[in-house]
C-alpha cells in the first residue's frame, strides 16, 4: 500500500528540516514543492510517499477523517 502525506509550514530551516527527517525515515518525494504568501510569510508544501504493509498502523499526527481515507 502506498501513504501519502503532505508536509506544510513555514519556509524555514524547521520544514526543510522535517523533510530531511521524513527522507530518512524511507518517504520519497512525490511531485515538486508547492509555496504560497498568506500575508506574513512564505508557506511551503511538500508532497511524500512510502511504500508500506498493508496492515501498517495510520501515520502519527493525522485526523480521524484523514486516517479513513
Amino acid at each position: 500500500m502506498k501513504r501519502y502525506r503532505l508536509l506544510t509550514g513555514p519556509d524555514d530551516a524547521k520544514f526543510c528540516q522535517r523533510v530531511t527527517e521524513a527522507l530518512n525515515e524511507g518517504w520519497q518525494l512525490h511531485g515538486s514543492p508547492a509555496l504560497t504568501f498568506d500575508g506574513k510569510c512564505v508557506i511551503a508544501g511538500q508532497a511524500i510517499v512510502r511504500d508500506e504493509p498493508e496492515t501498517s498502523l495510520p501515520v502519527a499526527g493525522l485526523c480521524s477523517s484523514c486516517q479513513a481515507a
